[in-house]
């Protein structure tokens, strides 16, 4: 007896819209966002390579230019008339002293860290009202919180972005549209494995460094992508989160759980 196939007459496909779709964690939300049969719209000024859902939208675009964001609104547009959700995931960093950063290097992190979020918030309202509500996760950092040497503007621009998440969700409510950020502790990442080189790290190996960074966490262990992927994918679904807007996420292992005194 052949089995029946399930009625999804009806059924609207959820459509979510990723930056930094290239990086370690935006390939992991990808993978799991697409594993819960959700249309993807990446987003990277870097190319994604083989392996992007083939129901979905891959843009090559640098988030941090308005100009590249009126370009990105008509391919999304013509990709799709509604969204269900928006995680803004991209981010640099700059790994030095406060009194040895440039103000390019400050606007650099400011333009591509906090601006993008602002820009592209303003893309995905409409499309949002369009579809009856959404979700906005804002990939904010612990940096926001606690923070360490050398890497201020960073810092910075992450606290920035828990700012602009409170007013996102006030602003957004009558519509609703949730706002939500997560706070990555240390996640093996290419970015993480870059800011490793800083002097004040000790050990003499990459993977040194990432073991002695280990031991600072209460659960002894650096997370993984797919850790903060999960999470992410926690606060954008209405399923799980639908009475959570306006709140910080801290996903780190126990890290800032633990005074310094200690």
């Amino acid at each position: 007896m052949s089995k029946k196939k399930p009625n999804t007459k009806g059924q609207r496909c959820r459509t979510v819209l990723i930056t930094g779709a290239s990086g370690g964690i935006g390939r992991a939300i990808i993978t799991l966002f697409a594993k819960n049969r959700w249309r993807v719209i990446g987003m990277d000024r870097n190319p994604f390579g083989p392996g992007f859902p083939s129901n979905g939208l891959f843009i090559r675009a640098d988030v941090a230019t308005p100009a590249s964001i009126a370009a990105v609104r008509k391919k999304v547009v013509a990709f799709t008339s509604h969204l269900d959700a928006l995680v803004n995931n991209a981010a640099v960093q700059v790994a030095k002293p406060l009194m040895k950063t440039s103000v390019e290097e400050w606007d650099n992190v400011m333009d591509n860290n906090l601006r993008p979020a602002f820009l592209l918030a303003k893309l995905s309202h409409p499309l949002f009202k369009s579809g009856g509500g959404g979700a906005i996760v804002n990939v904010s950092s612990v940096h926001a919180v606690a923070t360490s040497a050398g890497v201020a503007a960073y810092a910075a621009s992450k606290g920035g972005l828990l700012a602009l998440t409170r007013a996102m969700a006030i602003e957004f409510a009558p519509d609703n549209v949730r706002a939500n950020a997560i706070l990555p502790g240390a996640v093996d990442t290419p970015m993480l494995r870059a800011s490793l080189s800083r002097a004040h790290m000790s050990g003499n190996s990459i993977q040194l460094r990432l073991e002695n960074l280990a031991r600072k966490t209460v659960g002894g262990k650096v997370g993984t992508p797919a850790e903060i992927a999960r999470a992410i994918y926690f606060l954008a679904d209405a399923a799980q989160s639908s009475f959570m807007t306006g709140q910080a996420l801290v996903v780190d292992g126990g890290a800032t759980c633990r005074l310094s005194t200690e």
